[in-house]
């Protein structure tokens, strides 16, 4: 039994087991070189299967007896349990038989006590009123004897028993008892006084337990007021030595924070009444002297200091918000600001846009000095308005054109010192201005912005530009307002992000925003106009230098040479002087605009320059060898029209080519070229009339093969 015993290993495995067993009888396996015996090998296995059955008997046996015994064992647990239970209620039924009796005496002394107490209570307030009676019989006697109104150091109790007396005095008739109430009222004005001296002697010492002491005992008397002053001037002394008094009443205010709850019983009261007292008296003091120096003599030192000062005041009040100062304290805090500035804040606004105006005007005026211009009136009314509507839908020049020597007359530097000047004006509207005024006077400085940057300065400088700008006739003509475009957009952009950075976040919820936003778009609009004006006429001068070139520079001998084998150019001279102003423009619109504006401005000058390079075609008749020199003339000029970069242009340029060759086709083949894909959409009459530009055109055999 022990041997299968050992055969039996954690975890089973019964295919284990049988192998085990096998490999352990002799014969049961190849070991040794033994020879496989299956006889020995069953006989075995009948054995041990006779093993495991009398194992498994024993264990039955041994698994019964112990159910057994956990069955008995469980029985007398719950017998236990049970009478656990039992024991428990009757200690439970005890608990509450003891808990009532308890509540049953405690009633008892309880009751007791409140008959002790009614008994204790009025012999308490006899002895009391007998001792007040004996004090007040001295002062009716007109000698104080006791040892409490003698002695010093008894000088809390006489405070107690004085002011109780004076309580009691006040109620007796004046004629019978004036002389008596005279002298309790003087008793209590000298110990008040004896009190308070005793409290500033203690804070001079630091002894914080001693005015603690003394202020509870003067609560009750009248001059308590006046001891929390004593302790808020003491307070105060020493403390403001340094420049920034804002800094010295906060380090203040914190060291009396830590310290008014241990000596005062309504510390939030104290503190209170001290930053009162700070603010109606050093805060209003500095305030006035800071301004009043510079409110009639210099606008703009003002406005900084009293942007700065209701800063740090505003400051200032932030962290004492953290201290307590009772129920409402940001009202308390907003009425003590509002007492010290509300003269300065109520006509904020109008110094305000009068600084912002005569600052506005300064920086504008030195400007126009420093470039020794003075500054022309732009009419307004009457003649000049109806020159200014003729010419929105002319588009022409009305009056002479005015020398500019190249001068935008607009500043970069001149529009930063505005924004700036704004800016600043902006920020101390946020701050200085009423809530509900807030959006009407951002309003009003936004107003003098576009009053100056916009209409005096930009605005005036695009009319110096148009009447700058010359005839589209004349003859080497500087154009230089795409110069006042660059600038102007430059200064668009700066305007705008103000608009936005510094404007919308004041009027954003108001009804203030829609103005707003209606005067700015309006304001470009007018610049927009006059800017698209200026640039139509200066695109006008741009063809007319291209005109003056090709009349100047085109000879009729060139389409039509005497020799024509003797042609040794690639192109003509004027195609290459045109070539080179156009491109040179081009340049310079991608230098003065900037997004689809370049690509709009280029495709018109694209087309125009392509209507009068056609149109120039058109004056000249062709020879053979003249025609391909047009050939060449125009791939150059369609070369020089992929700078464009524009589709259109590029287009018509490939399209002009194709009708310059009809200029050099055979005869017999120009119906076929007249047919290809380029030409093929184009009216006959267009086809025609460079046909006739041909020297052989009235040939018949030409005009048989183009009818």
């Amino acid at each position: 039994m022990a041997t299968t015993a050992e055969l039996f290993e954690e975890p089973f495995v019964a295919d284990e087991y049988i192998e085990r067993l096998a490999w352990r009888t002799p014969g049961g396996g190849s070991r040794g070189g033994e020879a496989f015996d299956p006889k020995r090998l069953l006989e075995e296995f009948v054995n041990h299967i006779q093993e495991l059955q009398v194992m498994d008997e024993r264990i039955q046996r041994k698994v019964e007896k112990l159910e057994q015994q956990c069955q008995k064992e469980a029985k007398e647990f719950a017998k236990k349990v049970q009478e656990l239970q039992k024991s428990n209620q009757v200690a439970f039924q005890h608990f509450q038989e003891l808990d009532e009796h308890i509540s049953y005496v405690a009633t008892k002394v309880c009751h007791l006590g409140d008959q002790l107490e009614g008994v204790n209570t009025p012999r308490q307030r006899a002895v009391e009123a007998q001792k007040l009676m004996k004090y007040f019989n001295e002062f009716l006697d007109g000698e104080l004897k006791s040892d409490v109104f003698t002695n010093s150091e008894k000088i809390k109790e006489a405070a107690d028993i004085i002011q109780k007396l004076h309580l009691i005095a006040q109620e007796l008739p004046f004629d019978r008892f004036s002389e008596v109430k005279s002298k309790i009222a003087s008793k209590y004005h000298d110990l008040e006084c004896q009190l308070i001296q005793e409290f500033t002697s203690a804070q001079r010492r630091g002894e914080i337990s001693r005015m603690r002491e003394v202020a509870a005992v003067l609560l009750h008397f009248k001059g308590y007021s006046h001891c929390v002053d004593v302790y808020i001037k003491q307070c105060q002394e020493g403390a403001f030595l340094r420049n920034d008094v804002f800094e010295d009443a906060a380090i203040l205010c914190q060291r009396v924070n830590k310290q008014v709850g241990e000596i005062f019983s309504n510390p939030e009261t104290v503190l209170a009444k001290l930053i009162q007292n700070i603010f109606e008296v050093k805060l209003q003091s500095y305030v006035k002297d800071q301004l009043e120096e510079h409110r009639k003599s210099d606008a703009e030192q003002y406005l900084k200091n009293l942007y700065d000062l209701y800063t740090r005041t505003t400051n200032l009040s932030s962290k004492l918000m953290e201290f307590n100062l009772g129920t409402d304290k940001q009202t308390f805090l907003s009425k003590l600001i509002k007492a010290i500035f509300i003269s300065y804040l109520e006509n904020y606004i109008e110094v305000e846009i009068g600084y912002l105006k005569s600052r506005s005007a300064m920086i504008l005026q030195r400007y126009y000095d420093s470039k020794n211009h003075q500054k022309r009136s732009i009419g307004t009314g009457g003649i000049q308005d109806l020159k200014e509507r003729l010419r929105q839908r002319t588009n022409l020049p009305l009056g002479p054109s005015i020398d500019t020597h190249g001068e935008t007359f607009l500043s970069q530097e001149v529009v930063v010192n505005l924004l700036q000047e704004t800016k600043q004006a902006f920020e101390r509207c946020h701050r200085l201005s009423d809530p509900s005024d807030l959006p009407k006077n951002a309003f009003r400085i936004f107003s003098m912005l576009v009053e100056f940057l916009c209409t005096e300065h930009i605005d005036y400088a695009l009319e110096t530009g148009l009447a700058g700008i010359p005839s589209s006739d004349s003859k080497n003509a500087n154009l230089y307002f795409l110069d006042v475009v660059h600038q102007a957009n430059t200064i668009f952009h700066l305007f705008d992000k103000q608009f936005n950075d510094h404007l919308m976040p004041l009027i954003s919820s108001s009804p203030k925003l829609s103005e707003c936003l209606q005067k700015k778009k309006d304001i470009i609009e007018q610049m927009e106009v006059k800017l698209d004006m200026g640039i139509d006429r200066t695109l006008n001068c741009m063809i007319g230098q291209m005109k003056h070139i090709l009349a100047a520079e085109q000879r009729k001998t060139d389409f039509k040479p005497e020799d024509e084998n003797n042609v040794l150019i690639q192109y003509t001279n004027a195609c290459v002087k045109v070539c080179g102003y156009v491109r040179k423009q081009v340049e310079k619109i991608r230098n003065s605009m900037d997004g689809k504006n370049v690509d709009t401005v280029l495709m018109e000058l694209g087309v125009r320059f392509h209507r009068l390079i056609y149109e120039h075609l058109q004056q000249y008749s062709y020879s053979c060898m003249g025609g391909m020199l047009a050939i060449c003339d125009v791939a150059e000029y369609r070369k020089c029209a992929k700078d464009f970069k524009i589709a259109l242009v590029l287009q018509l340029f490939d399209t002009l080519h194709a009708l310059c060759n009809l200029l050099v086709v055979a005869p017999d083949n120009l119906k076929q070229v007249c047919s290809g894909e380029q030409l093929a959409n184009l009216d006959k009459n267009i086809l025609h009339s460079f046909v006739q530009l041909r020297v052989d055109y009235r040939s018949a055999r030409l005009a048989r093969h183009f009818s």
